[in-house]
């Protein structure tokens, strides 16, 4: 680990770590969570031990393409910028409300565009709800590209690592909504805030769960745009295609090894890149499990 610390020394911030500071925040409530609930059927250990492999690989391997990929690409917009936007008190809160807009679009295409899916589907492989689930994230976000979305702030004016700051407050939020512990927020609080039970209905794999409720810290952006739904029947989580694995490696590849073979048993070139861009229940051919 040496050289990834060299690495980061020369090229690192504060910021870059802002997730990795709230680690142990997020580990003492993921403790309490899992002693309120211990017998209780919301946790299972090997399924929180596969989110624990895979947060804790995906801060890894998330910072290591931050500082040799995420930030001199972002840097290459920077020096392009239309304006210089000094950040001030006033400035970050524009910039969070922004970041959460570009938020918005990058969760809704991650689960309308198949090549974006490939890696969100970490997030949903669970069919559990606690605070264990928020850290299933994907090795392979950086490569398929979901900091493309927050080039717009940078384009503008703000500094990537401001950028990246804004974002990783965001997540952090995001973290205490993946949790049956919390019934309902004041109705104020649910009108304009991605809450629990918001955040609930978006794991849903029944149908009129699917694709709803793609904010971050707020819940406003899928009202304005109709992808909002309230959580009414109880929430059957997990995905549609499940995958029977425990392989961390699996984890984050099956559904990049199923989109290749989909787009292998296409006749025409034209159908087969249409994978790429179309959503993830467009001609698959099988349901994509992988086995150990």
């Amino acid at each position: 680990m040496d050289w990834l610390l060299d690495l980061y020394h020369q090229h690192g911030d504060w910021r870059d770590l802002t997730l990795v500071i709230l680690s142990p925040v997020f580990g003492v409530f993921l403790a309490m969570e899992a002693w309120r609930f211990r017998k209780t059927g919301v946790f299972d250990f090997r399924d929180s031990f596969d989110s624990l492999n895979s947060g804790g690989s995906y801060l890894v391997s998330d910072l290591i393409l931050l500082v040799v990929l995420v930030l001199p690409a972002m840097g290459w917009v920077y020096d392009h910028r239309l304006w210089t936007l000094e950040v001030t008190p006033l400035r970050f809160v524009a910039l969070f409300l922004f970041v959460e807009f570009l938020y918005y679009g990058f969760h809704r295409a991650s689960h309308r565009i198949r090549w974006f899916w490939c890696a969100h589907v970490v997030h949903h492989g669970s069919e559990k709800m606690n605070f264990g689930t928020a850290l299933r994230q994907s090795w392979f976000y950086p490569v398929a590209g979901n900091w493309l979305f927050y080039l717009p702030a940078v384009w503008i004016g703000f500094e990537p690592r401001w950028v990246l700051f804004a974002l990783s407050l965001n997540l952090g939020y995001q973290f205490f909504v993946h949790t049956t512990w919390v019934k309902k927020m004041p109705a104020w609080f649910e009108f304009i805030f991605n809450t629990p039970s918001h955040h609930r209905a978006h794991h849903g794999r029944n149908p009129q769960y699917i694709d709803r409720n793609f904010g971050g810290t707020l819940i406003v952006f899928d009202r304005l745009f109709g992808t909002f739904v309230p959580e009414q029947e109880p929430v059957d989580y997990g995905l549609e295609h499940p995958f029977p694995t425990r392989n961390l490696f699996w984890l984050n590849a099956h559904e990049w090894r199923a989109m290749f073979r989909d787009m292998r048993q296409e006749k025409t070139w034209g159908m087969r890149l249409a994978h790429l861009w179309k959503p993830p229940e467009w001609r698959r051919h099988g349901d994509g499990a992988v086995k150990d």
